[in-house]
């Protein structure tokens, strides 16, 4: 048999399609997705630096952040002024709002670590749509949070007005030791 004769026997016999698996991302298969993002070749994390046309494009996105006095924040403002009046409402039969502030703190910030894990998920996994709507749930359940430790959005925005203008770098390495001695960790700066 000559060469286009044994080309055209190979090719004659069908391999079976394979089947398309399902992919489920746990919280642990995440974390390591995200741990694996890749550093550019050759260069260990703790070295790592970024080229300078990433650092010049991060200069530009970290000016100052301008927190304007009106606008789309309403959203979140009023979102937080209806799960503060569910809560002084109590009616945990009506409103899941209420229901999940009567459940106590440790189950609020439960369901906003779930909801953070989730926008994780969806976000590593490319679901734009998914990760939109997760992002969603996320902002919901931060204003949960809050509200249950009486916290007023004015407070955040201040805080980020506060940040203008400082290197996450900076700002995080000028945090107290205490933070990071609480945090039991040492991958704080």
């Amino acid at each position: 048999m000559g060469k286009d004769a044994k080309k055209k026997a190979g090719t004659a016999i069908a391999k079976p399609a394979a089947k398309k698996k399902s992919v489920k991302l746990t919280k642990a298969k995440a974390v390591k997705a995200i741990k694996a993002l890749p550093l550019p070749a050759g260069v260990p994390a703790a070295k790592a630096k970024a080229p300078k046309a990433v650092r010049k494009a991060e200069a530009r996105h970290l000016q100052p952040l301008a927190v304007p006095v009106s606008g789309k924040e309403t959203i979140l403002q009023g979102l937080w002024d209806t799960i503060q009046a569910r809560k002084a409402s109590g009616d945990v039969s009506n409103s899941h709002s209420a229901r999940l502030l009567a459940r106590g703190t440790p189950k609020v910030a439960q369901k906003l670590g779930e909801e953070a894990v989730e926008l994780v998920i969806e976000a590593v996994q490319g679901n734009r749509r998914e990760t939109v709507m997760e992002s969603a749930d996320l902002l919901y359940h931060l204003l949960v949070v809050w509200v249950d430790a009486g916290i007023e959005p004015s407070e955040v925005w201040a805080e980020l007005e506060r940040r203008q203008g400082i290197s996450g770098i900076a700002e995080k390495a000028a945090r107290p030791k205490g933070i990071i001695q609480a945090a039991q960790t040492t991958k704080l700066p």
